[in-house]
């Protein structure tokens, strides 16, 4: 199956802010595109894409970035980046012994810096996951979606990844929280082939279903979680 290009879009107040918080944090080129702003992920990392909203941050998002680190050393030097570009420290009920370290960015969008030594996220570049509330059926949906093999199958938790390696994607199972509103991020997906609506036709055999018109020319669905996703036209 070939393997389908993702990027994560994101709802901003602010999209020049945002996006050069994380260009800065990334080490990545900030492209302007129509209505937005976006990160190309480079060696199979995530993309990242930056739209202009008036919707409002209510509680946790429910996917939020995992960002790697190869020492103590480097783990501070990138939460110490971090703030000096804009982010804050949060608290989120991690506890004292554990070893990660959760921020939010200027828009309050939660990540995490994770300490090193952590095996499960070896190997997977600088910006290693993507994790997502979500049921394991969901998991299972999006890994036929994107043609990304499953990396992780436990206990009601799944994990995607590209062929190619890079950022691994993860949802984290039951409980999940009830879906109250449209999601301030999201799956934009890219067709590989660039036939919109065959993709569109495949991902609704799949399990999604219709939404109607997304961003610009895209056509926005839902996965079997009723989370929101747009289809571009490659």
């Amino acid at each position: 199956m070939t393997s389908r290009a993702l990027t994560v879009v994101f709802d901003a107040h602010d999209v020049a802010r945002l996006a050069e918080f994380w260009s800065g944090l990334l080490g990545r080129e900030v492209s302007e595109d129509a209505g937005g702003a976006f990160l190309h992920g480079e060696d199979a990392q995530l993309s990242l894409r930056f739209v202009p909203s008036h919707a409002e941050k209510r509680g946790l998002n429910p996917m939020h970035l995992h960002l790697t680190s190869a020492s103590h050393v480097d783990q501070q030097h990138t939460v110490e980046a971090a703030l000096r570009l804009g982010a804050r420290h949060l608290d989120v009920g991690q506890r004292p012994e554990e070893g990660h370290i959760v921020l939010a960015d200027p828009e309050g969008n939660e990540f995490c810096v994770i300490e090193p030594g952590n095996s499960y996220l070896a190997g997977c570049g600088f910006l290693g996951e993507l994790a997502c509330d979500g049921t394991r059926e969901v998991g299972l949906f999006w890994s036929e979606a994107l043609g990304w093999p499953l990396v992780w199958d436990q206990n009601e938790e799944t994990a995607i990844q590209s062929p190619y390696g890079g950022t691994k994607v993860a949802w984290g199972g039951p409980p999940v929280a009830p879906k109250e509103r449209r999601n301030r991020q999201r799956f934009l997906l890219t067709p590989a082939g660039g036939d919109q609506h065959a993709e569109v036709e495949r991902l609704v055999a799949l399990g999604a279903s219709r939404l109607g018109t997304g961003e610009g020319s895209a056509v926005m669905l839902a996965d079997p979680d009723g989370n929101e996703f747009c289809v571009g036209r490659g």
